[in-house]
């Protein structure tokens, strides 16, 4: 038995069993990827409790030293990786300030458009700007030979309207058993198929606020949820959101006492869109009842939940919600079939008026798409394909984390998220993400600069790096193109 441990003698001895690795790790002894002892191993070694061989490992985890991986392990961090460790939080007191009184509700459309056309006009060589994971993470020929089984089984599944009704109630049904794997308790009728999430966010916004209400969103949020609320004619309010917690529920309190025609909040509590973070369940629960307490719809956008590297699957929001006050909106997007854009929402007590909606807007869902994911996620190759799919994004992103160590300038800042599909990185003082987007466009590479995901102003220092493609020795040269343009704008 070796109970030797390092540090202060006075310290607690979950600190001092830390110290210990992290001299080892200081000084080569366990070298970057190296497995960690399981918390049975530090416990037999070190003469510990469970409760201590826990706190070690995650005050390792917490200062940058290792990274945890679901169901395997505890594994030493790259050192170049955790030197870019990590983006500050914003203050989370109060709701972000604005440079205008109207400056927060409209533009958004109009710019991010103008950026996403000057993409589309250019001639790319690497697009580090996306949000899917690449064709080559699916099973193409798989789903091709799905496609061909539906059809045979339902050959009239495209031109009869009566299909329609057999394919919705599979799909309900298969959508009602998955929720149970998170902790949601929905009835089949509860569940109304839709062409992807911006369509469901787009309906939950309809059936619960009018042109001129006020909506609020975490700060840096995803631009296609601007883009919505912008083009109902409602008003966006940015809550600061953190890298560890979430939506600020002390700003969101401010919100709701300042904000009298406040009428919705949406969030994204996993894997939150462009920062990554994972809200913990009590922050869920304490937002779920607080939305409650006011009358507020919280409208939960748990698109990338499949994608969180975590033993178990993570509860949603909506998994506290004893009043109908949540509309849970999912997609299959990023995870199943990209080209199918096929989702779906439960919208609690706004339902039969989403419902409503619905068909005024876009009568149905095709019914193709219905069939095929209701056969495709509850199938036992569906575990497996997510396994493969997050193993394969873990890796991307570890090497796109190495890459912006090796190539970027010093004051470079980053925190590797628990899964995803994207980086969000800080760029040092004096670089701006806008001006690196044109001048990485004319090198033939897309980015996503930071001003695309807020009304703010405030994160035009940063750039959602996505993580979707096989890091080639192209991307690896595009980062270092990047790496290079960053440092001429930063160089005294």
């Amino acid at each position: 038995m070796d109970t030797a441990v390092s540090g202060p003698a006075d310290a607690p001895l979950y600190q001092r069993v830390a110290a210990h690795y992290r001299e080892a790790i200081g000084k080569g002894a366990l070298s970057a990827g190296a497995r960690m002892p399981s918390v049975r191993e530090l416990m037999r070694r070190h003469a510990v409790s469970l409760s201590t061989a826990l706190q070690a490992l995650r005050l390792l985890e917490d200062d940058g030293w290792l990274q945890a991986r679901a169901r395997v392990g505890y594994f030493v961090r790259d050192a170049a990786t955790a030197a870019l460790e990590e983006v500050p939080d914003p203050d989370l007191r109060s709701p972000l300030p604005q440079d205008a009184p109207d400056g927060r509700y409209v533009g958004i459309n109009e710019r991010i458009s103008l950026l996403l056309e000057a993409g589309h006009r250019t001639a790319l060589r690497v697009d580090l700007g996306g949000a899917t994971p690449g064709p080559e993470l699916f099973d193409a020929a798989f789903m091709n030979r799905g496609v061909a089984a539906v059809l045979r089984e339902h050959p009239l599944v495209l031109a009869e309207g009566r299909a329609l009704m057999a394919a919705q109630a599979e799909f309900q049904s298969a959508m009602a058993r998955r929720a149970l794997d998170a902790g949601l308790r929905l009835s089949p009728h509860e569940v109304l198929g839709t062409t992807g999430n911006t369509e469901a966010v787009h309906l939950a916004l309809s059936a619960v606020a009018q042109p001129g209400d006020v909506v609020a969103v975490e700060s840096p949020t995803y631009y296609g949820l601007l883009q919505v609320i912008e083009s109902q004619g409602l008003r966006t309010l940015e809550i600061p959101c953190s890298q560890r917690n979430g939506i600020s529920l002390e700003a969101l309190q401010l919100a709701i006492r300042t904000e009298p025609r406040l009428r919705a909040v949406v969030v994204m509590p996993h894997l939150q869109m462009p920062l990554g973070t994972v809200m913990p369940d009590a922050n869920k629960a304490a937002m779920v009842a607080l939305c409650a307490q006011h009358g507020l719809a919280l409208i939960e956008d748990d698109s990338y939940r499949w994608l969180l590297e975590m033993p178990g699957p993570p509860r949603p929001a909506k998994a506290w919600d004893a009043t109908g006050h949540v509309i849970y909106c999912e997609s299959f997007n990023k995870i199943l079939a990209p080209g199918l854009r096929q989702g779906w929402m439960s919208a609690g007590r706004w339902h039969e008026r989403v419902q409503m909606l619905k068909i005024a807007q876009s009568r149905s869902t095709p019914p193709l798409g219905q069939l095929l994911v209701a056969r495709w996620a509850t199938a036992p190759s569906f575990g497996r394909h997510l396994q493969r799919l997050r193993t394969s994004l873990r890796g991307q992103r570890e090497q796109t984390a190495r890459a912006i160590a090796r190539h970027f300038p010093p004051g470079t800042r980053l925190r590797l998220p628990p899964g995803g599909l994207n980086l969000w990185v800080e760029l040092p003082a004096g670089a701006c993400s806008s001006v690196l987007y044109g001048q990485a466009l004319r090198e033939g590479i897309r980015i996503a600069p930071g001003s695309m995901f807020s009304n703010t102003g405030l994160y035009d220092r940063f750039v959602r790096f996505g993580c979707t493609l096989a890091f080639t020795d192209e991307v690896e040269q595009a980062y270092a193109v990047l790496g290079r343009l960053v440092g001429e704008a930063v160089r005294p």
